[in-house]
Formats: C-alpha cells, structure tokens, sequence
C-alpha cells in the first residue's frame, strides 16, 4: 500500500509524485503509455512565462468568419464534432468576453509566475542532462504587419508595468541579424526575454520522471480500471493487480472524464487538438531561435529532432481521425519566412491539449470525496505549468500552505448542485 495514487504520467503527474516524494509521502504512478509521450511531448517547447493571458475565444467578427468558413491556419474546427462540444465552447465564448476575461488574467498570473521557478528546481537537481536542453534566451512573437506589430508592443508594455514581464521589440533589421536565413515577410517582432525554450521536451520530462524514480516512486505500466473508493482508501486495478492508497490524483489530461465522470463529477471539459511536423532546412540554412507567426498561428521551434513546427488549436473529439489540414497550410507560410526543407517525420504528430471554458486549470481538492485530487485542464500551458501544478498539488495534499492562491482553480467552480 502506497501513501499516494497518481493516474497520468504526464508532466502534471510526474511532477506531482515529485514533489509529494520530497515531503515524505510515498507515490505510485499509474500510466498506460510511455510517461511524458503525449502532450507533454508533442509540445512547442516553451515555458511561457510571459503567457499571463491564456487564449481567449476570438470574439471579433473577421476571425470568426475565417475559422467558419476554414480559411484560418491557427485555428479550425471539425463540423461532426460541434454537438458534442458547442456546450463548453459558448461558456468559453462567455468567459472571454472582455470583462470576464481581465478577471482570469488577474487570476491566472500569479500561477504562470510559478514556472521558471518551479522548473528550475527540478533542472537543477536533475543536473546536467536537463540543463543541456534548456536555452534562456527568450523566444520571437513575430509580424507581417506593422499595425498588429504595435498593436501588441503596446500590450505588451502594459504586462511589463502589471505583472513584470520584459520584452523588446525588434525591426525587420533586427530579426534578419538575429535569423540571417530569413528570407521575408516580416516586419519585426516582440522579443519575450523571460521565458525559457527547450530544444526537447519531451527529454525533459523523461529527465523528471528518472527523477521521480530515483527519489523512490513507483511506476506502474498499465491501464487503470477507473478510481473506486474504500473506506478511507483509493483503489485501482491494473492487469488483475490491486493497487491502494490513502490519496489519489487525477492527472489524465484529455482522459479524465474516463474517470471523473464515474465519480460524479462531470466537468465541461474539451480537447483542442494540435499537430507537429519536423523538418531539415534548406542546405546552408539555419534557425537558431523559436519564431511565432502571430498572424498566421504556427510555431517554428529548433528541437533536437529538427526543424518542429507546431499548429494552432483544432476543435474536435479527442480520438477522431487526425485531420493534419492546419500542417499543409501552416507549412506553406512558414516556407515564406524560413527555407524549410524535407519533412523528417512519417506523418504528422497528433496531440490533445485538455481545455476548460474558463481557461483556467484545475488545480484542487475533489469537493464530494476525502482524499482525492485533480490536476486538469491546462489548454496551452500543460507544460509550462506541470511543475507549479505539481508543487501546489503537493502542499495541499500534505496540509501546507500554497505558494499561490489557489481558489480560482478550484473544481467546485464547474460544479452544481
């Protein structure tokens, strides 16, 4: 018997069963595929902590009509999936409506304020196999407008003053001396110098759950047959195995309903999916630092791999077909900034980011169960956040005060009756 059940090896469950090892408990890590192998894996590599504002739903009319009528590369939705997932998309409408969505951004800064830290710490006692892939130079928000470059310098100005957040804004000129392989279409860009890149991230979280093993925890490869509760215990069953614990975490990412919803708790969740592609460059070419095409919606990242480009956000059901449509037209942009060459990969790489209409996790205590948690719906920043998830997973768990408020993120929001 474990003091701990985590279900999800993702960086979100990896990091919990860290930080829970570091405070004495006990942990096994239940997963049916390979830790860190999906989102966390598939991911463009950035821990964002610039991103105090999470995506809001379009709410303009032009973007709108170009993501109905499909003609968006950052964004696109599959028409047989909209009766199931129209629900949780109008409240995402409702929440990023101007008023309500300046009370998330309020909400969700402090959170995202957590991430260099907490990655840090685990980096640092990794040790050099983590530190390798980790670059501190910031990332590019790049343009092909003047209008919109501005638009967002100035935007960008007022997170500097509300949540000291530093940038610079750079020219054509400057990216050029930056990226000498550029070939065009840009006007300049936004220069975040906070965040951190990582040029695998998938590595890196392979590098956290060797960690969580050397720190003692256990790994379980199997499928778990839902959470039932006994007495005051969690069980799961794996091939014919019970596994026991006094607490259990909810860390399954897209698949959590699989469980919740079992145990009552049927949250309004949903996938947007997203896809990667890697490439080689044109010979004699090289990109040395992660490019956001803002007007466009796809990231060209230098991974280990390759050349990654990663799409926008895909509204559909979580095991659909892949539709990889968004990587055709995401590639042809791309090849008017950057000479990309030959793609590397077979096919493209398939991902589901789990989404709550509030763009905001859920970072919190089950409200109707004693000894269950849950760490969900982290949209864009599952990666960024897996650690600081993890830490204050940990302390409530363990009856310790939480770095941060953690209110907002409480499941009881989703909750009714």
């Amino acid at each position: 018997m474990q003091d701990v059940l985590i279900l999800g090896a993702g960086i979100v469950g990896i990091a919990t069963g860290i930080h829970l090892l570091k405070r004495g408990r006990s942990v096994t890590l239940i997963d049916k595929n390979q830790p860190g192998r999906e989102t966390s894996y598939g991911n463009a590599g950035i821990i964002q902590r610039e991103g105090v504002r999470p995506h809001p739903f379009p709410r303009d009319l032009t973007t709108l009509m170009q993501v109905g009528l499909h003609l968006s590369t950052a964004a696109r939705y599959e028409p047989l999936a909209l009766p199931r997932i129209a629900p949780p998309l109008l409240k995402y409408w409702w929440a990023s409506s101007p008023e309500h969505y300046r009370q998330v951004v309020q909400s969700y800064a402090p959170l995202i304020g957590r991430s260099i830290e907490t990655h840090e710490a685990l980096i640092k006692e990794v040790g050099p196999e983590a530190e390798k892939l980790i670059s501190k130079d910031g990332w590019y928000l790049v343009f092909r407008t003047a209008e919109k470059l501005q638009r967002e310098a100035a935007k960008a100005e007022g997170d500097r003053e509300k949540f000291n957040i530093h940038h610079e804004v750079v020219d054509w000129a400057g990216l050029k001396a930056l990226e000498p392989d550029l070939i065009g279409g840009l006007v300049g860009g936004i220069h975040w110098t906070d965040p951190w890149t990582v040029r695998d991230p998938g590595a890196l979280v392979a590098s956290y759950f060797a960690l969580f093993q050397k720190l003692g925890g256990t790994f379980v490869s199997g499928e778990a047959d839902g959470l039932t509760q006994s007495g005051d215990m969690w069980q799961t069953r794996i091939g014919g195995t019970l596994h026991s614990a006094k607490q259990a975490v909810v860390a399954l990412g897209p698949w959590a309903p699989e469980v919740l919803d079992r145990l009552g708790y049927r949250l309004p969740l949903f996938v947007k999916r997203g896809y990667h592609m890697h490439y080689k460059p044109q010979p004699g070419a090289k990109l040395d630092h992660l490019l956001l095409d803002a007007e466009i919606g796809y990231v060209l990242a230098p991974m280990a791999q390759g050349i990654r480009l990663t799409t926008g956000a895909e509204f559909a059901l979580r095991d659909a077909a892949p539709t990889p449509v968004q990587i055709s037209k995401a590639e042809a942009a791309a090849k008017e900034v950057f000479p990309l060459g030959e793609r590397v990969d077979p096919q493209p790489w398939k991902g589901a980011r789990p989404c709550t209409p509030d763009m905001m996790p859920i970072i919190s205590k089950a409200p109707k169960h004693e000894g269950l948690f849950v760490g969900v719906g982290h949209a864009h920043h599952g990666f960024t956040l897996g650690p600081a998830t993890g830490e204050l997973l940990a302390q409530m768990m363990t009856g310790q005060k939480t770095a941060i408020d953690v209110n907002p993120f409480r499941m009881g929001r989703f909750l009714h009756g």
